[in-house]
């Protein structure tokens, strides 16, 4: 017999020696029984340990100087792209008027045509093709008593039924159909607007705004600021030979503020996700409006809440928005609010609408009739968006940490063999006791 050591007092698992112990047919089969039941817990155990849950957090948005982006999508069947104009503004003072980067204008065929595209143009601020390149170097015209436009190509003149458009509107002036501009007659531009007076036209694109309270609207004519005052050259929009006139009938196909969460990222994490994705299930999409009224006004009041997607493995950093130390203009149109570490700075909204006549009277079709209307404003479709103090931070963790995995097994394994124990003790002494009374 070896000799003891000193830890041999220190044993709690005492042995029994071989001839000691007694094998059954029913020991058997709860060893087999709880060897399954084992598997069958760890193997739920590491799915729980695998398993990532989206944990939602509620902070103070700090971030400051932050830029927005805002995706669109919107169809007007009943009035052509000649006479549309995507206006931005905030109250920060920056206001981009006319066009904006990123942001096309499809042409639509006649809703009774079918309404298909025809074509597509983009919209960029002062385009080549606006320069009039084929005319003599030395040219220059006139704009007819009104001052030239500030952002002319060339100082002091009006080359361009464009430049002419905006010279008459910066001095309030109707321009109408630019009869007798020889600007406008050189590119037939009374011509190319009669001719789409049947058509639709979609707006569509994405635009990056400063990341404050602000507003963006598409209405007719061309814009300008009169003073302190906002105003469009209507003349266009209300004397049109169409009969009935056009109107502001509009879809919303989509719109929405920030990137798209990928539709991979809710595949993975399953259903559960749903109650935090919701958001990008944006409440604006697939919405139509219709009236048969030229002077109609929509507007569209939106809550925008900034909202932040971290994966496993994020590094952490200021949660203020800001996208590494890469300048904003040298991200493209659509890129913005992802990080490289598939963090996603994105966000929801919430919104609530109103619709009245530009020539006053009340709700009584609608069954309001308490509900009184001004006189007065721009036919067109209004979105005023205003930025929510909070931030929602959705942070993707597992449910429990290795160490706890590994407690969670040793749980497993203890337990289930104490009472698989426990319930061999007992069928063993059961069937003791019946065989000692059949031996009676």
């Amino acid at each position: 017999m070896p000799p003891k050591s000193r830890f041999t007092r220190l044993d709690a698992f005492t042995k029994t020696v071989e001839d000691a112990r007694i094998r059954t047919t029913s020991g058997g089969i709860v060893t087999i029984a709880s060897l399954l039941i084992v598997l069958y817990l760890i193997w739920g155990e590491w799915s729980d340990y695998r398993r990532i849950n989206v944990h939602p957090e509620l902070i103070v948005d700090k971030g400051r100087g932050e830029k927005m982006e805002i995706h669109l999508n919107i169809s007007f069947p009943r009035i052509p792209c000649e006479l549309l104009t995507l206006d931005v503004m905030d109250v920060s003072g920056e206001q981009q008027t006319g066009v904006m980067h990123g942001v096309s204008k499809v042409r639509l065929a006649p809703v009774k045509e079918g309404g298909h595209a025809i074509d597509v143009t983009a919209l960029d601020l002062h385009s080549d093709d606006d320069i009039a390149s084929h005319l003599d170097p030395t040219y220059c015209g006139g704009c007819y008593g009104a001052p030239s436009p500030p952002n002319a190509k060339k100082q002091g003149c009006c080359n361009t039924c464009d430049e002419v458009r905006e010279a008459y509107a910066s001095v309030s002036w109707a321009f109408g159909r630019g009869e007798n501009v020889e600007q406008c007659e050189r590119e037939h531009y009374g011509e190319r607007l009669d001719s789409q007076r049947q058509e639709g036209c979609r707006i569509e694109g994405g635009l990056r705004v400063n990341k404050v309270i602000g507003n963006f609207h598409i209405a007719p004519g061309r814009s300008f600021s009169n003073g302190n005052m906002h105003v469009h050259d209507l003349n266009n929009y209300f004397e049109s030979p169409v009969e009935g006139g056009h109107t502001f009938t509009h879809t919303v196909h989509h719109l929405r503020f920030g990137p798209q969460l990928p539709e991979q990222l809710t595949k993975q994490l399953g259903s559960k996700a749903a109650s935090w994705t919701n958001h990008h299930l944006n409440p604006l999409d697939e919405t139509d409006q219709a009236t048969n009224e030229p002077a109609y006004n929509y507007m569209y009041f939106v809550k925008v809440v900034s909202t932040s997607y971290l994966p496993l493995g994020w590094q952490s950093k200021d949660l203020t928005g800001s996208q590494d130390e890469i300048s904003h203009e040298r991200i493209p149109i659509g890129a913005h609010g992802y990080g490289g570490d598939g963090s996603i700075e994105t966000h929801q909204y919430s919104v609530t609408s109103h619709k009245r006549s530009l020539t006053g009277g009340t709700d009584a079709q609608d069954g309001h009739k308490e509900r009184l209307h001004a006189r007065g404003g721009i036919p067109g479709v209004f979105f005023s968006y205003d930025i929510s103090p909070m931030k929602v931070v959705n942070r993707e963790e597992r449910t429990k940490t290795f160490a706890g995995f590994l407690t969670g097994v040793c749980a497993i394994v203890g337990g289930t063999l104490t009472v698989a124990a426990a319930i061999d003790r007992g069928v063993y002494e059961g069937a003791m006791r019946v065989k000692k009374l059949h031996q009676r």
